[in-house]
């Protein structure tokens, strides 16, 4: 696991190439493995994979994503904010779950925040989005996890990054 985590960078660049829906699968599955509050499984999902649908989720942001765009698949990562209070934590959970599950098919991921963030289209990241793919109010939108090929590997991580001095024994 942990040369997992020190292998996973943030992609913002992929190649123009489909992700296989072998690969699709195993994200999705993976995705509804993450660890709720109380088993609530709060979260759902929406694939995306059409181009104009990517090129409009760019502007969910301000300034606007450049990379979902371009990616081949978006996962936008949901959660039902009537069944827990930890909607944000699973729906958190889960997005970081994608993106390490990613990596391990080889592929690369970027998270795009939504919650409270602001699109620019004059409204809410979130009510952007929830617009644009029909999403239900009840349905929170946390994050959007773009996932493709690489157009280029960034060097892994090491340990010397590891800040000992953030970490506290005991007491603070």
């Amino acid at each position: 696991m942990l040369d997992l985590l020190l292998r996973r960078r943030s992609c913002r660049k992929f190649e123009d190439k489909a992700v296989e829906a072998e690969k699709k699968e195993k994200l999705l599955q993976a995705a509804q493995l993450a660890p709720t509050g109380k088993g609530t499984r709060s979260w759902e999902f929406v694939v995306i994979e059409n181009k104009d649908t990517l090129q409009k989720l760019g502007n969910c942001r301000n300034p606007k994503q450049p990379f979902l765009p371009v990616t081949p698949l978006a996962i936008v990562v949901l959660s039902n904010t009537q069944k827990t209070d930890t909607w944000i934590e699973d729906a958190a959970i889960a997005s970081v779950i994608i993106q390490l599950e990613a990596e391990s098919l080889g592929l690369g991921s970027c998270w795009a925040q939504i919650r409270l963030r602001e699109s620019n289209q004059e409204m809410s990241s979130e009510d952007y989005v929830r617009k644009l793919l029909g999403i239900p109010e009840h349905m929170a939108v946390l994050s959007i996890i773009a996932v493709g090929y690489p157009e280029k590997t960034l060097p892994a991580h090491s340990l010397e990054e590891v800040e000992q001095e953030k970490i506290h024994r005991e007491f603070y």
